[in-house]
Order: C-alpha cells, then sequence, then structure tokens
C-alpha cells in the first residue's frame, strides 16, 4: 500500500527542506515527510489538517474541518524516496499526523532511500501511543516522542499507553517531549518521569503556541520550570522564522 501523506497544497505532497524547528535536533536542517492520520485529536493540533477530515467530530479549538481530497494524496514509496534524496539535507524526519500508522510502508521507504542516499539519519515524530513496525524500527536513528496529557483533550488510556511508555523509556533513541500550556502541567510529566524512570536528560518541555508571541509568553516561566526541574527546554524555531504555516 502507498503512503497516505499530507499536502501543502491540493495535489502537492508535504515533502520540504527545513530547520528542524523542535526538541534534540532542533535548528538542524533536515527534509520532512508529513504523514495524514492520526489515531489522537489534540484540540490545541497545529496539523489538524492531517486528521480532522469532514465527517471527523472530534473535538478541536478551531472547529474546521478540512476537505480530505485537497489535504490528503497517496504515492509510492519510491516516488517519495526520490522526492527526499533531490533534496540537500542528510538528515529524515517522518512526522505527521502519526507516521507509525504506516510502519510497513515506511519502512519500504527508507529501504527505497537508503539506495538513493546511503546514510542518512532517520528520525520519526509521533505521539508515543503506536509502536514502531518490527521491520521500520531497526532503521530508525532517533524517536521524538510526545505523549499527549490531559490539557490535549485526548483520554488518558489512548494517549498515555503505559507499555508503550516503558518501552520509550527504555530505549536511548527515544527523546521525550511534551507540550506544556499551563505551569500546572508540569505535574503530569513529573508523575510520568518517575513511573517509568525517564532520564531527565531525554525530557524536553516545549510551549503550547501557534504564535511567536504566545510562544515568548509561555516560554518565560517554561524556562524556570526546566531549571527547577533538571529537564530541558525546547523552543518551537519553525513558529518564530515561519509563522504556523505549512511546509515549513
Amino acid at each position: 500500500m502507498p503512503l497516505i501523506l499530507a499536502t501543502t497544497t491540493p495535489g502537492e505532497p508535504e515533502i520540504f527542506a527545513s530547520l528542524q524547528g523542535e526538541g534534540a535536533s532542533m535548528g538542524r536542517p533536515s527534509t520532512f515527510v508529513r504523514l495524514s492520520r492520526c489515531n489522537l485529536a489534540c484540540q490545541w493540533c497545529d496539523t489538524a489538517y492531517t486528521w480532522r477530515f469532514e465527517g471527523d467530530n472530534r473535538p478541536h479549538s478551531d472547529d474546521v474541518a478540512f476537505e480530505r481530497k485537497a489535504n490528503q494524496l497517496t504515492l509510492e514509496e519510491a516516488d517519495v524516496a526520490a522526492r527526499v534524496a533531490a533534496l540537500h539535507p542528510d538528515r529524515l524526519v517522518l512526522t505527521g499526523g502519526e507516521p507509525l500508522l504506516q510502519g510497513p510502508a515506511l519502512a519500504r521507504l527508507v529501504t527505497e532511500l537508503d539506495a538513493l542516499r546511503p546514510g542518512m539519519h532517520v528520525e520519526v515524530e509521533t505521539n508515543g501511543s503506536v509502536a514502531p513496525h518490527a521491520a521500520l524500527d531497526p532503521m530508525i536513528h532517533q524517536f521524538n516522542v510526545s505523549p499527549k496529557l490531559a490539557h490535549s483533550g485526548n483520554p488518558a488510556d489512548l494517549a498515555l499507553i503505559p507499555q508503550r511508555l516503558a518501552a520509550w523509556s527504555a530505549d536511548p533513541r527515544a527523546f521525550f517531549k511534551f507540550v506544556i500550556a499551563a505551569p500546572e502541567d508540569l505535574q503530569e510529566v513529573l508523575a510520568l518521569q518517575q513511573t517509568y524512570a525517564i532520564p531527565g536528560e531525554r525530557i524536553f518541555l516545549m510551549p503550547e503556541g501557534r504564535s511567536s508571541e504566545v510562544v515568548r509568553q509561555r516560554s518565560a516561566w517554561l524556562a524556570d520550570l526546566c531549571l527547577d526541574n533538571a529537564l530541558r527546554f525546547t523552543d518551537r524555531l519553525h513558529i518564530h522564522l515561519w509563522g504556523d504555516t505549512r511546509g515549513t
């Protein structure tokens, strides 16, 4: 089955080169492939066009339903690999939506890409609730895991799956990125850190926000929380540089 991708404009897949804006690889030139579809529904999601299609009533703060045909397309793995290989960065970031829903197809993509551009560093951005497919897992150099806290609007039994959190904590390739909207969100993070023995050096706190103004405002107090709890801070670099836009 081919890959199901998001679009930048109707008919154009969201495959682009940019600087990684968040987490452990922030600032690194990377090529992004944005997959469509997600098993969760964050009410502040900044890529709702990957999942909230017409007829989907899952809640979102914007309450916008996207037309599927204009915002989703399919491409063969070889086509996607060729497009990635043609761009300059030597790092690939598979993002979404939830990319691990398409594990077998992603394994075929990385195999195709390795024949064209051997040795590329491959990262996956995931909400942490889906296990990597057995064929894909050994191909990934880094997992950027963003478990969804209560303020996301997702039920904990869907978003915070104990066996998955334990597995990510035990995997040194996995860095955790928690979206923080208010200071009280920190207590959830600390409880998860303790329960699953997640090393603080692999936990990033990131301000929730789709504008540079909001991100900066929340960064002011979030930086202090990181300092006080020996956790890492991550900005949203792409929001400051290009705003909340596709293909950046």
